[in-house]
C-alpha cells in the first residue's frame, strides 16, 4: 500500500515518481521531488559556459521532448558527450511523469537561459499546473501566502528538483496559498538554466 507524503501549509515533498499523484490532494498546492542528479552531471552543467545552454519554446507532443531538447542543445552548441546524453533523459522522464500527472498528450515546453531578475514579484501562474526544474543556478523560489500577502518566509528549491505549482486555473485552490519567483540575480553573474513544463490540451493544440 502507497503511504502519501504529508502536506504542511500545502506543500508535500516527494522522492519518486509514483508519489506525485499527491499533487492532485485537494490540500496540496505545490509538490517538490527531491533527487540527486547523476555522477558528474551537475558539474558539467556548472560549468559550460552560458553561450552553449540550450534555449528552446515550442507546444509539442509530449514523447517529443527529448527530440526538441536535442535541437535545442545542438543549436547551441552545447558539447556531445554522457552528460548532455544524461541531461536529454532527464528532460524526457520529467516530461513523461508530468504529462501522466496532468492527464494530457501535449505540453508546452521551454528551456529558460536566465541571466537577469525574470519574474521577481511573487505570484502563480495563469495556468493549472506547471513544472520547473533548475539544473543550473539558483533555483525557484516559493513560500506560502496566507490571504494573497508576500511569503513571509522565502525557500530555494534546489537544482535538479522539479517543483510542481497549482496554478490560478486549478479547478479549486487550498487555504494556504504557494507564490513562487524567480531568484533576483542581477549583478551576481549567476547564469540559470530552467525547464519549464505546462499542460496543454487537445483542444488548445
Amino acid at each position: 500500500m502507497t503511504v502519501m507524503p504529508k502536506i504542511h501549509q500545502g506543500v508535500s515533498f516527494v522522492t519518486n515518481p509514483e508519489a506525485l499523484s499527491v499533487f492532485r490532494d485537494p490540500a496540496c498546492a505545490a509538490t517538490i521531488w527531491s533527487r540527486t542528479p547523476k555522477p558528474g552531471l551537475q558539474q558539467w552543467i556548472d560549468q559550460l559556459g552560458p553561450g552553449v545552454l540550450p534555449k528552446w519554446r515550442e507546444i509539442l507532443d509530449v514523447e517529443a521532448v527529448r527530440e526538441a531538447a536535442l535541437d535545442a542543445c545542438e543549436e547551441a552548441g552545447t558539447p556531445d558527450c554522457a552528460e548532455r546524453t544524461m541531461l536529454l533523459d532527464d528532460m524526457q522522464d520529467l516530461a513523461s511523469a508530468f504529462a501522466d500527472l496532468m492527464q494530457t498528450s501535449f505540453v508546452q515546453f521551454r528551456l529558460d537561459v536566465i541571466k537577469t531578475n525574470a519574474c521577481r514579484r511573487f505570484h502563480l501562474d495563469a495556468v493549472t499546473g506547471r513544472l520547473i526544474c533548475t539544473y543550473r543556478g539558483t533555483g525557484t523560489q516559493y513560500g506560502v501566502s496566507l490571504n494573497g500577502e508576500e511569503p513571509s518566509t522565502i525557500e530555494t528549491v534546489p537544482n535538479f528538483d522539479p517543483i510542481l505549482l497549482r496554478g490560478s486555473l486549478w479547478p479549486t485552490v487550498p487555504d494556504a496559498g504557494v507564490l513562487h519567483r524567480s531568484p533576483p540575480i542581477e549583478g551576481t553573474r549567476d547564469t540559470r538554466l530552467v525547464m519549464v513544463l505546462d499542460p496543454v490540451s487537445d483542444d488548445e493544440e
